[in-house]
């Protein structure tokens, strides 16, 4: 990325946060979503962003209701900010995120069972 969309994503990313954090009317929208990354296209037209939603269950539901208010959720965030042309939004989950959990459990678990065994070689 470039200077400039990078400073247009980190903008965003406050203003679009500000949004979510206020609340949706939507009820499908529930549970705490937090704003991730922002990515902007080098001509600034639209704007990806990465969202999670936790708990995960609630997931699914949420990314539709995010998906249906994006255009209310893209005239309130220009609001916020000054900016000639507001980028276009689209909504994904943050995979990256979720990989990250799972190798911190997996890591977690790995610890468990060495601890589990170290145990069962002292009562030996």
């Amino acid at each position: 990325m470039t200077q400039r969309t990078d400073q247009m994503a980190a903008t965003l990313k406050r203003a679009v946060q500000e949004v979510l954090s206020r609340g949706l009317s939507d009820p499908r929208v529930r549970g705490l979503i937090t704003v991730t990354r922002i990515e902007v296209t080098a001509d600034l037209a639209d704007a990806k962003i990465h969202v999670s939603v936790i708990p995960a269950e609630h997931e699914e539901l949420s990314m539709h209701g995010l998906k249906a208010a994006a255009t209310w959720i893209r005239r309130e965030a220009a609001e916020r900010v000054r900016l000639r042309r507001m980028p276009r939004f689209t909504f994904k989950v943050d995979q990256d995120l979720r990989r990250q959990q799972d190798v911190l459990a997996g890591i977690q678990e790995a610890r468990l069972e060495d601890e589990r065994r170290a145990r069962s070689k002292q009562k030996e």
